[in-house]
């Protein structure tokens, strides 16, 4: 498997506190994120990236056996319960126990037999002057499967069956989960090696906007066009939301570009149906066109009273 480096991949360092992670990840979400860049293979390949090193530096146990273990750090359990094992059997022979070395009747410290454990990753020890070989034991490999939904299927958290070969997975999604966001499901990958534990299932999502609005995380952005006389005078429109229609009242000499905010009517934020994100609606004014003689005359008079 290739490496990938998830603080090079967020454009930090090791020493990056939690803060610096999720500023760095809220940044490149913005600037990447696929309603943004639709034709854009490669921006949404790094997206993806960025999501996959998000979930591992923003959660502190997996950032500890990432920085340890790099691109094995998903195997961080079984090799330290290996090792744990075979360090308590160790290298004996027949002198109380003693941890020594028969071939060379020199001594062998924890620290040796620590390199040579590691240096031989899956291996075992010997115990009972090497009559029988510690055979350690791995988790699993993991799967991965992608599931495909609509934006308006992440309003509400739902359930739905899924098939992974011949097994059949009921599981949750959540509301508001994200496009390219990852979850995993415990225990339901390949079977572990030596008794080991089994692997875990990590469905990736692909989220397909049915609708006319721009998702950025549980922000929702749209454009509403609005009669020059409208913006001039002020007046009162209704606009779809995904929650039903809202009358917005625009105030008199609105410009062109003006940006509202309504509260409240975004999507739902990630496993918190209850809290949602605003719908950021910008405002476009129309240009009548096809005037009268009369409207003609007057905007010429408007004209020169300015």
């Amino acid at each position: 498997m290739e490496f990938i480096d998830y603080y090079k991949v967020l454009g930090l360092d090791k020493s990056a506190t939690a803060a610096d992670i999720k500023k760095a990840y809220r940044k490149l979400a913005r600037k990447l994120h696929p309603d943004l860049n639709p034709n854009d293979k490669t921006a949404q390949q790094k997206f993806q990236q960025i999501n996959e090193a998000n979930e591992v530096l923003s959660d502190a146990e997996k950032r500890k056996k990432y920085d340890q273990y790099g691109k094995d750090w998903q195997h961080a359990d079984a090799f330290e319960a290996a090792k744990k094992q075979q360090g308590s059997q160790g290298f004996r022979s027949g002198f109380g126990g003693q941890r020594t070395y028969s071939g060379g009747g020199q001594g062998f410290d924890e620290s040796q037999f620590s390199d040579f454990f590691e240096s031989m990753f899956g291996g075992g020890g010997f115990s009972g002057g090497g009559s029988r070989r510690q055979t350690a034991q791995f988790k699993g490999q993991d799967l991965s499967a992608t599931l495909r939904l609509n934006l308006t299927d992440v309003l509400k958290s739902q359930k739905q069956t899924i098939s992974i070969g011949e097994k059949k997975i009921r599981i949750t999604i959540p509301a508001g989960v994200e496009d390219g966001q990852t979850i995993k499901i415990k225990g339901y990958g390949g079977e572990g090696m030596n008794g080991g534990p089994k692997g875990d299932l990590l469905i990736t999502f692909e989220i397909f906007n049915n609708t006319r609005f721009k998702r950025l995380e549980s922000d929702l952005y749209a454009t509403e066009e609005i009669s020059l006389y409208t913006a001039l005078l002020g007046g009162e429109i209704t606009i779809e939301t995904l929650s039903g229609k809202v009358k917005l009242k625009v105030k008199p000499e609105t410009q062109n570009d003006t940006k509202v905010k309504l509260k409240g009517k975004g999507l739902p934020k990630y496993k918190k149906e209850d809290q949602h994100g605003d719908l950021f609606i910008t405002y476009k004014i129309v240009l009548p066109k096809n005037l009268s003689d009369k409207e003609k005359e007057l905007f010429t008079e408007l004209s020169k009273l300015k």
